[in-house]
C-alpha cells in the first residue's frame, strides 16, 4: 500500500494541475530576491532542498533562472512540479516589485519568507563617482530592499507571522576604500534591519541581516589572485567564504531555531571582521 505521504502528494499535484487555488501545503514559500547567480542561487538551492516553495527573482539573467528553476525542480522528483517560480522584476521599480508579489501570492500564497539579497557593486574612487552611479547603487542595494520589505509586510503583519533576512556586507560594517557607495548602502540596509526590527517585533516579525566577507563569486571574480592570497592571510580562518556558507546563515535565520532573534547581523567573514 502507498503511505498517506504519498497520497497527500498525489493530492497535490492533481490541485495543482487542475488549476486549483493556491498551492496549500505544510511547506512554506520563501521569496529571494537576485536568485539567478551566485549568493542568491545558493541560497534559492538551500530552501527547495528543505521543501520551500520558491519565488525565484532575477532582473537580467533570463536564461540562468530558468535553467536554475528547472535544475532545482529535477532535483526534487518526490515533489510536484511548479515549486521554483522565475520571476523578472528589477527591485528599485515599486511597479515591478508589485507585479512580482502578485503573481508570488496567486501562484503560492502569502510570502513566509523575504531574502533581500539582490544587490549591485562597483569599484571607484570617490572622487570619480557620478551622481548615476550613487544613485544606482542606492536604488537597488537600498530602495530595493525598502519596496520588497513593505510588500512582504502587508500579509506578515496580517498574519502576525514571517521572517525577512537582508544580505548586507561587512562593508557596511568597517567600509571599504574605492567602495563608498557600496559601503554607504549596505550600512544603510544594516540600519532599515536594526530599526524596521524594532517596529514590526510586536506583529511576531522577525528582521535580520546577513553580512557576508569575501565570498567566492562572481562578484568577486575580478580579483588577481594575489589579492585573494592576502585576503585569506587576513582571514583568521584561512580561506574565502562560499555561496553555501551564506545561505547556510541565512536558512538558519529564516526557521524555527531563530525565532528569538531580531534586529541582529549575523557576520559571515571567517574573523576578517571582529
Amino acid at each position: 500500500m502507498r503511505s498517506d505521504g504519498v497520497f497527500r502528494r498525489y493530492a497535490v499535484l492533481l490541485e495543482y494541475v487542475m488549476g486549483g487555488a493556491a498551492l496549500e501545503l505544510e511547506g512554506k514559500t520563501v521569496l529571494v530576491t537576485g536568485a539567478s547567480r551566485g549568493i542568491g542561487s545558493e541560497i534559492a538551492a538551500r530552501f527547495v532542498r528543505e521543501g520551500y516553495r520558491v519565488v525565484l527573482n532575477y532582473h537580467l539573467h533570463e536564461r540562468e533562472a530558468k535553467e536554475l528553476a528547472e535544475k532545482l525542480e529535477a532535483g526534487r522528483p518526490d515533489i510536484p512540479g511548479g515549486w521554483v517560480l522565475p520571476v523578472r522584476a528589477d527591485v528599485s521599480d515599486l511597479s515591478q516589485v508589485r507585479e512580482m508579489f502578485a503573481l508570488a501570492r496567486e501562484r503560492f500564497g502569502p510570502v513566509d519568507v523575504l531574502v533581500n539579497n539582490a544587490g549591485v557593486a562597483q569599484q571607484k574612487l570617490f572622487t570619480d563617482l557620478t551622481p548615476q552611479d550613487w544613485e544606482r547603487m542606492f536604488a537597488v542595494d537600498v530602495n530595493g530592499v525598502f519596496h520588497c520589505c513593505q510588500l512582504a509586510l502587508k500579509d506578515m503583519i496580517r498574519r502576525h507571522r514571517g521572517k525577512i533576512v537582508n544580505v548586507s556586507s561587512m562593508w557596511g560594517q568597517v567600509g571599504a576604500s574605492c567602495e563608498v557607495h557600496y559601503s554607504a548602502a549596505k550600512a544603510a540596509v544594516i540600519g532599515l534591519t536594526r530599526a524596521l526590527a524594532k517596529e514590526v517585533g510586536p506583529s511576531g516579525i522577525q528582521v535580520n541581516c546577513v553580512a557576508p566577507g569575501v565570498i567566492g563569486t562572481e562578484m568577486n571574480g575580478a580579483l588577481s589572485e594575489d589579492t585573494l592570497r592576502e585576503l585569506r592571510e587576513e582571514t583568521p580562518l584561512g580561506r574565502i567564504g562560499t555561496a553555501r556558507d551564506i545561505a547556510d546563515a541565512v536558512f538558519f535565520l529564516s526557521g524555527k531555531e531563530s525565532d528569538f532573534i531580531t534586529g541582529q547581523v549575523l557576520g559571515v567573514n571567517g574573523g576578517f571582521v571582529i
